[in-house]
């Protein structure tokens, strides 16, 4: 076998070293085992080398890590012991400070509380005083609306007395050119139909009579000015010259005449208890305010007589 071709298949510097050797005539055993020794060395020596290095470098990290852990455990002991006192007092100061911060919103709310409940009384009160204010004032209305309506009719009066002294006698209303007396004064009692013209008579004059539409708005209108709140529907009738006491269902006015039409309330006459006699009442529709009733019940009464003079 060709020693070069199997020294060709080692290193390039191998070769070159065994191809200086042999020029310089060296045996060729030397030569391999000098090349065996070589690879050893090198084989041996390099991958210790990098396992050292990689120790070291564990080692290292491993110390540094035990120096930062060592300093940080002493940082925070250091850090415990420098704040630690401080902590707590600075928290119970904050304790103390919300603890009071509290105990005076709690009060605060009380009082607020407290104010409220006054506030609600005092509305109460307020409520009430104005209801009772409103409740005066309606009654002062009241009595103004009354007092305006008596000078009314004492103002529309005035015209009639002064007629009235010329034309009728002393306590007479001239109404269209008619004297009318108004039993209304709380001197005179009231009385019995019979009763009632009996007065009327003394006085030549008569139950009054009641033919027109224009007569009957004027009667009702007077007598509604003397409407008393205090006494029933019933008692506040007037007595007219009206009756059925000579024929039952036959209305004759006291002057001999048949009615002809009348201003009877729904229902009337009616005869319930030998109603015979027939009266005026003050009615907010005056084409319903006639009603019969008994002779002898006691009501107020309108006489009426022609003037004295006319001139």
């Amino acid at each position: 076998m060709d020693n070069r071709k199997i020294f060709n298949r080692v290193p390039n510097d191998t070769y070159d070293r065994l191809e200086f050797q042999e020029e310089s005539g060296i045996d060729e055993q030397p030569v391999y085992a000098e090349q065996e020794k070589q690879h050893v060395t090198v084989s041996s020596i390099r991958p210790e080398s990098s396992v050292n290095q990689y120790k070291l470098l564990v080692i290292s990290l491993a110390v540094l890590a035990v120096i930062l852990l060592t300093v940080n455990i002493g940082l925070g002991v250091y850090y415990r012991k420098l704040t630690g006192g401080y902590l707590l007092r600075d928290i119970s100061g904050e304790m103390a400070k919300l603890q009071t911060a509290y105990d005076q919103a709690v009060q605060s709310k009380q009082e607020a509380q407290m104010q409220l409940v006054k506030e609600r009384s005092d509305h109460q009160l307020t409520k009430w005083e104005l209801e009772h204010q409103i409740t005066r004032r309606k009654d002062y209305q009241k009595q103004i609306d009354q007092i305006q309506v008596e000078v009314s009719r004492l103002t529309s009066h005035l015209p009639l007395l002064k007629e009235g002294c010329r034309h009728c006698l002393p306590g007479w209303s001239f109404i269209d050119s008619t004297c009318y007396f108004f039993a209304i004064s709380e001197s005179l009692s009231i009385r019995s139909w019979l009763s009632a013209r009996q007065f009327c008579q003394k006085r030549n004059a008569d139950l009054i009579v009641i033919k027109s539409r224009q007569k009957q708005l004027a009667i009702i209108n007077f007598i509604a000015q003397y409407h008393d709140t205090s006494l029933t529907y019933h008692q506040n009738g007037f007595w007219i010259g009206l009756t059925d006491m000579e024929d039952e269902g036959v209305w004759k006015w006291v002057d001999g005449t048949r009615l002809s039409d009348g201003y009877w309330h729904v229902g009337e006459p009616n005869n319930q208890q030998n109603e015979d006699c027939a009266a005026v009442y003050p009615s907010e529709n005056p084409f319903r305010s006639w009603n019969d009733a008994p002779c002898s019940y006691n009501l107020k009464w309108i006489c009426e007589r022609e003037p004295t003079s006319i001139g």
